[in-house]
């Protein structure tokens, strides 16, 4: 989960992430953070009930559209060591 790019082959456009009001400003940096933690609890939940992360993928592609790569590449890193803030 943590060491690929894409869940699966990354193909086709990837359209602007529709607009969620949860985040009603400019600033996304809350709504990059959001999704990065919506996708690895869904995966975790999908994974741990065994069905389909099919649905996860939604999530991926907006923090993989909105997060800086080297934010991504962070918090993985800090997922991998423990030292993680967010709940997951």
């Amino acid at each position: 989960m943590l060491g690929a790019e894409c869940p699966k082959p990354c193909k086709g456009k990837w359209p602007t992430p529709p607009f969620d009001p949860r985040f009603p400003n400019q600033n996304q940096t809350r709504n990059c953070y959001q999704n990065f933690l919506d996708y690895h609890r869904c995966m975790k939940t999908m994974n741990r009930r065994g069905k389909s992360t099919q649905p996860c993928e939604y999530y991926f592609r907006v923090y993989h559209s909105l997060c800086p790569i080297s934010w991504v590449q962070r918090w993985k890193e800090q997922i991998k060591d423990g030292t993680f803030a967010g709940k997951i």
